[in-house]
């Protein structure tokens, strides 16, 4: 079964930059922790206070979405993305926009297939192609309930599946933020050396603003970004160039680019000693997580990236496997119990 937490912060709408719903239910869920708060970025904060080293455990919270660009005298409106959209997913999706008055569904309407030319036919949708229909007659009807800088999401809900498994929009990186406060739970039933501080990050999706602000306040020195990753254990994934990861093979931890390589080793001990499946995924270049910001906050911070397999990435059916993030919490709980004030993560 779903956790009900997961189930509610998956269903709140929050994209980047927009993002309180499902971070005050996040807070709200991190009442156990000695210190709760947030930034002005809108980075939630939920601290166990001890002492060194200072650990940040992040995952962002936003999704990617949808943002009203401009209204027609017909009260259609027409938007860009917010954040990386296919905007083939986006044909004839339901839409919910975070109205004036509360929230405010609508459709993504296209040119009918009956009506195109051939040619038309073969082309692939674009945004700009598309607009979102909420019923009304005329634009002043339309400013009744919306703006253009309104934002919205696909309106969809969990699913669960066989075998654990769930889908819905949100999981990138709902399920991270999810992830960091579960293993902030483990942490406080069994109190580590280290202060810890487990981040619901904001603006991951369009700037990394969340991260870089929380760990610049923060000063941690180490830090595990939890996202998620593109699994490849579907049809026509390419396995020789993005590697092998599964649904059900455990966290995938990530190796190069921006993570610490005494991290990484830890990471992999800590999680052979206490049984935890894992995989290994290559970052050439960057992680293309919060940990790409992290990492170079201050004078440098010694940085890991967890992610949790996922399926269908930004779509409104993402799918993950609920083992997957046991396992990543119950790892990262292992990992910071084993730091002291001595653990030096300086390559020599």
């Amino acid at each position: 079964m779903t956790p009900e937490l997961l189930k509610r912060l998956l269903s709140a709408p929050g994209p980047a930059n927009a993002e309180e719903r499902p971070a005050r239910i996040w807070r709200e869920a991190a009442a156990f922790a000695d210190e709760v708060h947030v930034d002005v970025r809108g980075n939630s904060y939920a601290v166990l206070n001890g002492g060194a080293p200072r650990v940040l455990l992040a995952g962002h919270v936003d999704e990617i979405g949808v943002i009203i660009t401009y209204i027609d005298d017909d009260g259609f409106l027409y938007f860009t993305n917010v954040g990386g959209w296919d905007a083939q997913v986006l044909v004839g999706q339901r839409i919910r926009l975070l109205g004036k008055q509360g929230d405010v569904t609508g459709v993504i309407g296209k040119k009918a297939i009956h009506l195109m030319k051939p040619d038309e036919r073969e082309k692939a949708s674009k945004i700009e192609d598309l607009w979102i229909d909420i019923g009304v007659t005329k634009r002043d009807e339309a400013l009744e309930q919306v703006r253009v800088g309104t934002v919205g999401v696909i309106d969809g809900g969990v699913i669960e599946l066989p075998n654990g498994r769930i889908v819905s929009r949100s999981l990138d990186d709902r399920i991270g933020a999810y992830t960091v406060l579960e293993a902030l739970r483990l942490l406080a039933a069994d109190r580590p050396m280290a202060t810890v501080a487990a981040v619901a990050t904001t603006q991951e999706e369009i700037s990394f603003a969340g991260a870089y602000t929380a760990a610049f306040s923060f000063e941690p020195q180490v830090a595990i970004a939890v996202d998620v990753t593109h699994a490849t254990d579907y049809p026509q994934a390419d396995k020789k160039f993005r590697g092998e990861s599964k649904l059900g093979g455990g966290p995938t931890l990530g190796v190069g680019s921006v993570n610490n390589p005494l991290v990484v080793q830890r990471l992999m001990d800590t999680a052979e000693r206490e049984g935890i499946p894992y995989t290994v995924k290559v970052n050439a270049v960057t992680s293309g997580t919060d940990a790409d910001v992290i990492h170079r906050s201050r004078g440098g911070v010694a940085a890991g990236v967890v992610s949790i397999p996922n399926r269908y990435m930004h779509s409104p059916s993402e799918m993950v496997q609920l083992s997957d993030v046991e396992h990543a919490a119950r790892l990262i709980a292992a990992f910071v119990r084993g730091l002291t004030a001595d653990t030096d993560f300086t390559p020599r």
